[in-house]
């Protein structure tokens, strides 16, 4: 294929596409069995008795953390390398991030540093598998479980990845899995709670939905309008149309066909990039079952962020995606001007995030595709290297 590599790109057939003009010709949009049947799926996949189908994963987190009963006053404690979306939500409720820094080998929350975080403030700890990694989850969970502190398992970019025997979704209270379209399956917009703690999946199904009581029959059929407009809590419109919960039932039936092949595309990086001296290539332990997010290189200690930011745009003007995954969070201005957080706070995230490169990632790339953004990136980085060369020579 020629022309432009994007750095993701969904994984559609034909199959998606007649889901979806099913559920249009069938004239039920929302609130139907296509979802009850999504979370379902879903939900066995995490290895839970229950899923809560939501319009996303930033909207399952939040619903998680009201289910808990995480308000103002209270602490939850996250990392500071992950998409914004799993602090946002604690300031949704009204409560204080606290970060705590990240393992330098998986990028995951630290379990040493941890425990020495938790007081009598924690209310909760909302731990991210970065890239699709579990690692450290099962250390985690067992120290939210000795501190009696609930662990929200932010798995939204982990799907269908175990550690050992235990499937991601697996762990803690509750678990949130997001559907963005570059995850691993997608909805469009779209993200799915699992537990099996039977009160905390019926608040979050009461409010997901305008905060309507689950256990009235008649609380989510429009024709009563007696049960349609009677709220028993302050909610919020979190649903999941039947056309995204469509799609996603044909997704979740692919899922292992399409984790496979993202599996494939990470090998094919792994036997090209093993012999470029200047990256360095994801960890993963022989007892965790990655689950391929994006591919995400780190760059060598002698580069700065400057070069990796011309190395980006390097690739970028080539025509091969690229992107910084992520910047440190509590760098990112609400956090920074809210809380005063300063460089150098979490060194090992800050010093990491200097330096990571994603690559095109997705389902449909192929070994040609791959071998030019290979010989792409080893363009961009001989020139850096030649920059510096200069530089020590001066």
């Amino acid at each position: 294929m020629a022309g432009q590599i994007p750095l993701s790109m969904p994984d559609i057939t034909q199959a998606e596409i007649d889901a979806v003009v099913d559920v249009l010709r069938s004239g039920r949009l929302s609130i139907g069995p296509r979802q009850a049947r999504f979370e379902e799926l879903v939900a066995h996949a995490a290895g839970r008795n229950h899923g809560v189908a939501v319009s996303s994963g930033t909207a399952g987190l939040h619903l998680a953390l009201l289910a808990l009963g995480v308000g103002p006053g209270d602490q939850v404690i996250t990392t500071p390398f992950s998409f914004i979306a799993s602090a946002n939500v604690i300031l949704y409720v009204g409560a204080t991030p606290v970060f705590v820094d990240i393992d330098p080998v998986s990028l995951n929350l630290d379990p040493e540093k941890l425990e020495s975080a938790i007081n009598e403030k924690t209310k909760a700890i909302i731990a991210v598998e970065v890239f699709g990694n579990p690692t450290h989850m099962d250390e985690i969970e067992r120290i939210a479980a000795r501190h009696e502190v609930p662990l929200v398992e932010d798995g939204c970019e982990a799907l269908g990845g175990k550690l050992g025997s235990r499937c991601v979704g697996s762990f803690g209270r509750v678990g949130v899995f997001g559907f963005y379209p570059n995850k691993q399956i997608t909805t469009g917009e779209g993200g799915m709670i699992v537990t099996d703690d039977d009160v905390l999946a019926e608040r979050c199904r009461a409010l997901r939905n305008q905060g309507r009581a689950q256990n009235n029959p008649a609380a989510e059929s429009i024709t009563d309008e007696g049960s349609w407009l009677h709220h028993e809590h302050l909610g919020y419109n979190y649903r999941l149309s039947e056309l995204a919960a469509a799609m996603g039932i044909v997704q979740m039936e692919r899922l292992d066909d399409i984790l496979a092949r993202r599996r494939e595309v990470a090998c094919m990086y792994f036997d090209k990039l093993m012999d470029y001296p200047e990256i360095i290539l994801p960890t993963i332990p022989d007892e965790a079952s990655m689950s391929w997010f994006v591919f995400v290189v780190r760059l060598s200690n002698p580069f700065t962020v400057k070069q990796r930011e011309r190395i980006i745009t390097g690739l970028r003007r080539h025509d091969v995606g690229s992107s910084n995954y992520f910047p440190p969070i509590h760098l990112q201005p609400p956090y920074r001007q809210r809380f005063n957080f300063q460089t150098g706070d979490f060194l090992i995230a800050e010093s990491l995030a200097q330096r990571t490169l994603a690559l095109p990632f997705y389902n449909k790339l192929d070994a040609t595709q791959i071998e030019l953004v290979c010989l792409t990136l080893r363009i961009m980085l001989d020139r850096e290297k030649l920059t510096m060369d200069s530089v020590e020579e001066n």
